[in-house]
């Protein structure tokens, strides 16, 4: 018989000893610890100036607040959270925040604008993979200490060298990267002119509900309530277990030693809907999966090929087949939840559509293509459907697997002709999607703006146009209209076929709730979580 050691040592990568003071013996986890299992191999950093990965991401979201953050209920809205009210000076250029008297570090320390503006002035100067989401305003390492500065301890300004839409900016500032640390703090950790980077790699100086107690790399993090948050988290610790295989989750989840399962397949879902001592909890993610068609290829630069593709795959039969419950059919490109986003679905399997296209375009006897996929599920699964639906219209597809390294190097090189990918929007603004697919000015090998439309040698004037005015257009309305409208324009021109978009699901014990699942990462919360 499995004892709750030997099995998490049978299923872990590496032991786990967060129950070492817990009696063994006991059926279920502790009432006040809460211990989930996922997959956690992918952190590298805990900063908020340099996490980029969906883990860290999440754990920073539970353990620092920003200044603000979209309404949960209506993501077109923004409101405050560390930030109690904020200005804009008629010009566009100039935000003021006042922040809340008395919200609290971890350290008992009071949150002041010294703070934000240290935090914000440290993303620039360090300058890390996320960093860009607040430098494209034009702030510099020589220019950001003049221009984002505390006035008070409760005042804070941000002054844009050039203007920007206002909820462009917003949004951006709600970003992970935008999460306030203390001052005092990170300082006493520096060492040289890291602005105490290595020290919050593995160390939290934040305000939320949660602090970091300790990771231990590709086995577990543990958090424990931070006592200076207004509202004291329920559970005392959380835990978070290192456990890559989904059917070793469910059988842990199942044995009591775990409370919660963030990353089980369609096969282990199906078994949670019928036992009564497991629920489910979902929300959809800002992840999409989609086929990209590489131009540089003659056939793939037929607009009619591109349409064909289009009409030729099964979304419902691939959603319901494949991936019932975790990724449901979605053909725009910003996701449901999205502030922009449509729910629009043009495209539907039409066999008889699809080869009428072809033979507009010349190809009714069709044509051979390479698709390049990541190797792991569900991709394989979807990438063999995808190769039986164009088969039926003359598309003869060669499946080519790969690391998601090598699929994402090949494309970045151009080298690809079709490929199947995953997409996760950056930051919570439409901006950063419709950029992505849709704006290539420059199609040459200098462009400095390497993003997929430039990979698929995709270059359209008029989305490219709309995509740089989606930053400058200061009325929300519109501007979110006009997103809308970009969105039915690249159903027509884009050669990216959207067909599904991610929903993250986790399954609770019975008697566990409380867990906010959220589109982005760091939008998800365990601050109401607690076992009955």
């Amino acid at each position: 018989m499995l004892t709750r050691r030997s099995l998490f040592a049978a299923t872990a990568s590496g032991p786990i000893l967060w129950y070492a003071a817990v009696d063994a013996a006991l059926a279920d986890t502790p009432r006040d610890i809460l211990v989930m299992v996922r997959h956690i191999g992918d952190v590298i950093s805990f900063d908020p100036a340099e996490a980029y990965e969906f883990t860290a991401n999440e754990i920073i979201g539970n353990c620092y607040r920003k200044l603000i953050s979209p309404d949960p209920d209506d993501t077109s809205r923004i409101v405050g959270d560390l930030a109690e009210s904020w200005s804009i000076s008629p010009d566009g250029l100039t935000f003021t925040f006042r922040l809340r008297a008395g919200a609290k570090f971890e350290s008992g320390n009071t949150v002041t604008a010294h703070d934000a503006a240290f935090s914000l002035h440290r993303v620039v100067k360090l300058n890390k993979t996320p960093g860009f989401i607040i430098t494209q305003f034009g702030f510099k390492r020589d220019n950001v200490e003049s221009l984002i500065r505390a006035v008070d301890e409760r005042t804070l300004v941000v002054e844009l060298p050039e203007k920007r839409a206002s909820s462009f900016v917003l949004y951006c500032f709600s970003a992970a990267v935008g999460s306030i640390v203390e001052r005092a703090a990170v300082l006493a950790k520096q060492v040289g002119e890291d602005l105490g980077n290595q020290w919050l790699k593995t160390n939290t100086a934040g305000a939320g509900p949660y602090k970091l107690l300790s990771w231990a790399a590709s086995e577990r993090i543990t958090l424990v309530g931070n006592p200076h948050y207004p509202s004291l988290a329920r559970m005392r610790r959380v835990v978070l277990t290192h456990v890559a295989d989904s059917g070793a989750q469910l059988l842990i989840l199942q044995k009591g030693d775990a409370d919660v399962a963030r990353d089980l397949g369609a096969d282990q879902l199906r078994t949670v809907a019928a036992n009564p001592d497991l629920h489910m909890v979902s929300h959809s993610q800002g992840t999409s999966c989609y086929i990209a068609l590489n131009l540089a290829m003659p056939e793939l630069a037929k607009a009619a090929v591109q349409q064909a593709v289009k009409w030729a795959i099964d979304y419902e039969g691939i959603a319901a087949n494949i991936t019932p419950n975790i990724w449901g059919v979605h053909q725009a490109f910003l996701p449901i939840g999205m502030p922009g986003a449509i729910s629009d679905r043009p495209f539907r399997r039409d066999v008889a559509r699809a080869k009428a296209l072809m033979a507009e375009a010349g190809l009714a006897g069709g044509f051979a293509v390479d698709m390049d996929h990541y190797s792991v599920w569900p991709f394989p699964d979807i990438a063999q459907a995808l190769q039986a639906n164009l088969a039926e219209i003359g598309i003869r597809v060669t499946l080519v697997a790969g690391d998601g390294r090598q699929v994402l190097t090949k494309s970045r090189a151009r080298n690809h002709q079709m490929a199947l990918f995953r997409w996760s929007t950056d930051y919570f603004d439409p901006h950063s999607n419709a950029q992505f697919f849709c704006e290539n000015g420059d199609d040459t090998d200098a462009s400095p703006l390497k993003v997929m439309a430039w990979r698929c040698h995709f270059q359209d004037a008029e989305l490219t146009a709309m995509a740089r005015n989606g930053t400058l257009e200061g009325d929300t309305a519109k501007r979110l209209a006009l997103y809308g409208a970009m969105q039915r324009a690249f159903f027509e021109r884009g050669p990216m076929a959207f067909m599904l978009q991610r929903n993250e699901v986790a399954v609770l014990r019975r008697g566990v709730s409380g867990l906010k699942l959220g589109l982005m990462a760091d939008y998800t919360k365990y601050g109401a979580l607690e076992k009955g």
